[in-house]
């Protein structure tokens, strides 16, 4: 009920279930006057206004079912895209702490094939549910007016065909919630093994890795199986009652007929109707299972959605300038298993390019991420100017900021639309200037289609070195960002792409406030301010020249990574 549109949908289908209901009563009625004329003895003429009757109703009952799925399709679509925008805005807002706590696997599948189920169940559920809830009353109805004890044997059977489906849909969501629980799992784990699976090569688990996946991929199939066997066994059991309860109508109306205590007219109709009091709830029921996956992603995602994460008191914060001041007296945060960042203390005023430089876990990624307000401090003391501020997680800071992680994501859009993301409004000329500067001028040119040239899932497809160029060009047009955070853009780009991706950043970074996490060494001769992180701590900082004249961590640091780039 929270989906836009939503009561207005349900009013309209309201109202074509109830002309459904009266079609169908039509249609039952002039069937049976149609019949019993003709069994009268009368001539086909003396019949030919209920069998016309009988089309009529037959024609307006498809009617109704095809305007109501159309409009259901449609409803469905448009809600589906909704709920995938305010999901993909929600986990952007939220940033990698939700993708750290959900999986990345659940997170991609969630964002694809979760938004597929959610659309199919949104279209299925509305419908069979408003059918379920007032076509059989109609159809009641009209057979009490027939003949009260048929009515009253179908308003005792409907409750006891109820309960059943009621405990059969308890076992069939256990056994669906589980067989989702397993396919985020598997989701989860083949992702995690997939990103690693150069580093599981490298030590020779590779194999071992895949034996796991088949044994969790084994697990999700048992799972489904297993939903399977419970959702056929409750439609035959379903189909089972409803037979019988329609076949015991038919006999105690036969017997009444032979017993004359009912006439032709009235028991024909009522056996006529019977099924479609059922119809209904047959349909409610093979749908059901269905729907059941697409309940569960919803479920989830509306988890993600309603998410309000770690909120901080908003606080006003001015646009940087050169006079601007980020101070940061203590700064604690772990994850839920293993450390993330200690007592940090940090003083950075204006314009500066600051290095993070440490070894791989050392706690770059993990700062770089409460820089940006992506995660929330367990404990902080943190100044911008005059204001204290809980975290970074902050409007005003994060609009100015631009963020540029190891591997940038490209959008299935066009070059024009992936470079101009920051800034939407960007004139094709302000487009071609930020590709001139990051050196893709002769690629794109290249290309049949140039800037209207679509990118990513199946077209267009770039090599590590051309993302970072789009990235940087992505980076580039928006100059009104004053601060940029990049997270080892370069870790998986060879030496001779790095340099030369180099010396289009550089200039970039003038007049910025820029945090550069990398452990390529070489950075840190064109980097104003070092901080050197060891274990989640901030071990030492200073200028080049400071932290060489120390000998300490940072020299240390530099003897470890001797092996081509330790020349600083």
């Amino acid at each position: 009920m929270k989906l836009p549109g939503i009561k207005k949908i349900m009013v309209m289908l309201a109202g074509l279930a109830v002309l459904q209901a009266l079609f169908i009563i039509g249609q039952a009625i002039s069937l049976s006057l149609a019949i019993t004329g003709l069994w009268s003895g009368k001539n086909l003429s003396e019949v030919i206004k209920w069998m016309g009757t009988f089309a009529a109703s037959f024609v307006g009952r498809q009617l109704i079912e095809l305007v109501r799925d159309r409009m259901l399709d449609k409803f469905a679509y448009s809600s589906a895209q909704q709920i995938r925008t305010t999901l993909l805005n929600k986990i952007f807002k939220l940033g990698p702490e939700v993708v750290q706590q959900v999986g990345t696997g659940n997170i991609t599948t969630m964002t694809l094939d979760g938004i597929d189920q959610v659309e199919n169940y949104i279209k299925l559920i509305l419908s069979k549910v408003m059918n379920m809830m007032l076509i059989p009353w109609f159809v009641l109805a009209t057979v009490f007016v027939f003949d009260w004890e048929s009515g009253l044997v179908l308003t005792l059977v409907f409750p006891l065909i109820i309960i059943f489906m009621i405990i059969l849909g308890y076992a069939a969501k256990s056994k669906a919630d589980n067989q989702y629980a397993k396919f985020e799992m598997l989701s989860n784990h083949f992702i995690d093994s997939l990103r690693g699976i150069s580093v599981l090569k490298y030590f020779g688990l590779s194999k071992k890795y895949a034996d796991s996946i088949y044994t969790t991929s084994e697990q999700f199939r048992k799972a489904t199986m297993s939903t399977i066997k419970v959702a056929i066994l409750s439609t035959f059991a379903l189909d089972f009652f409803t037979t019988l309860s329609i076949a015991v109508v038919a006999v105690l109306l036969g017997l009444r007929l032979i017993n004359e205590k009912i006439f032709l007219f009235p028991a024909l109709s009522i056996l006529i109707l019977t099924p479609e009091y059922f119809q209904p709830v047959r349909n409610f029921s093979s749908d059901y299972h269905a729907t059941l996956d697409g309940k569960n992603a919803m479920t989830a995602i509306y988890n993600i959605i309603d998410n309000p994460g770690n909120k901080s008191e908003s606080v006003k914060i001015n646009p940087w300038t050169e006079q601007s001041q980020l101070t940061i007296n203590h700064l604690d945060f772990n994850y839920q298993d293993s450390f993330g960042v200690k007592n940090l203390k940090l003083n950075i005023q204006g314009y500066n390019k600051v290095g993070i430089i440490g070894m791989s876990g050392s706690g770059k990624t993990t700062l770089i991420n409460l820089l940006s307000g992506f995660f929330t401090p367990e404990r902080s003391d943190i100044q911008i100017d005059n204001s204290n501020l809980e975290s970074l997680n902050q409007a005003d800071w994060q609009k100015q900021l631009i963020y540029m992680p190891q591997t940038p994501y490209v959008f299935h859009k066009t070059i024009r639309e992936n470079v101009a993301f920051y800034h939407p409004n960007a004139s094709d000329k302000d487009v071609r200037l930020a590709i001139e500067a990051v050196g893709l001028t002769s690629f794109v040119d290249e290309l049949p289609d140039h800037l209207d040239t679509v990118l990513g899932e199946g077209s267009r497809a770039l090599s590590g070195g051309q993302a970072q160029r789009i990235a940087l060009a992505r980076a580039l047009i928006d100059s009104g960002r004053k601060i940029m955070l990049f997270d080892e853009p370069t870790a998986h780009l060879d030496i001779e792409t790095e340099i030369d991706l180099k010396d289009k950043m550089l200039p970039m970074m003038d007049q910025r406030l820029v945090f550069f996490a990398t452990h390529r060494l070489h950075w840190m001769k064109d980097m104003d301010y070092i901080l050197v992180m060891k274990h989640g701590e901030l071990v030492e900082q200073g200028t080049l020249e400071q932290l060489q004249q120390n000998n300490g961590p940072f020299v240390e640091l530099t003897n470890a990574m001797i092996g081509g780039e330790a020349d600083v």
